[in-house]
């Protein structure tokens, strides 16, 4: 599957990150359904096949379970992820679930890798 539109994709440096898969910069536009905010508009940061980080303007409770939908290079995607981190407007999403978001993510994933490892040639 060709990629139409590529995002912006760079490895994210200079962060402890105690993650077993890495994370690579990702900047496309994110939809958050949350239960107690109601529907909120977003923006990535970066990604990881376990999850994904987002700059958001209202408060999210931590620990509450939410519905994102963002567009990757390889296919639109809807999960659900926990809230589990808020350092001023970041928050950090686990993905929970990925059932049928699970390629596309890996896929997009794997781009990036190549993307990193051609960059810092």
């Amino acid at each position: 599957m060709e990629p139409q539109k590529q995002p912006a994709a760079r490895p994210v440096r200079g962060m402890v990150d105690n993650r077993r898969q890495p994370r690579f910069k990702l900047e496309v536009k994110i939809t958050i359904n949350s239960r107690t905010c109601g529907l909120l508009q977003g923006h990535t940061l970066d990604i990881s096949e376990s999850g994904i980080s987002a700059m958001l303007r209202i408060e999210v409770p931590l620990g509450e379970l939410v519905e994102l939908e963002f567009t990757l290079p390889f296919g639109h995607v809807v999960l659900y992820a926990l809230v589990r981190q808020k350092r001023a407007f970041r928050y950090g999403f686990q993905f929970v679930g990925l059932d049928s978001a699970k390629e596309i993510i890996q896929a997009t994933c794997r781009q990036l890798a190549v993307e990193q490892t051609l960059g810092e040639s």
